[in-house]
């Protein structure tokens, strides 16, 4: 099982994923800072026709309520938005975040490895010294 981690670890092209990661930081910066300077757009209550058979009253009451039904969605969908931007913007710092620790984690370990293989070939150094 550790086996599939490795193969999928190691064939992630994480050298694409390092040097693009202040990029998707950016971007999900940029979309928060356009989303969030947006306001909710102001009532559009003016419509010109009035379907057929009703009164000028109950045409003004249904388009009254149908502009506030659309307003309330409007809002709704609005404040959606917003929390998502806001989402992917944590997500973003988050995932750069996690970057520079895989990237100091990988230097980290390729210094392990040397000394790991410096403390053998002095190991089989002192062997063969003994041995002889």
């Amino acid at each position: 099982m550790a086996i599939g981690w490795l193969t999928v670890l190691q064939s992630v092209p994480w050298s694409d994923v390092i040097s693009n990661a202040p990029k998707v930081a950016e971007g999900a910066k940029k979309l928060w800072n356009m989303v969030g300077r947006k306001s909710v757009p102001p009532d559009s209550s003016e419509m010109s026709t009035q379907p057929a058979g009703l009164s000028e009253a109950q045409t003004l009451a249904a388009l009254s309520d149908r502009t506030a039904a659309l307003e309330a969605a409007v809002a709704d969908l609005h404040d959606q938005m917003l929390a998502s931007s806001e989402l992917i913007k944590a997500l973003a710092e988050q995932n750069a975040q996690l970057i520079q620790r895989i990237e100091a984690n990988r230097v980290r370990v390729r210094w392990i490895g040397a000394a790991v293989v410096a403390l053998v070939m002095a190991a089989l150094l002192s062997l063969l010294l003994v041995l002889r």
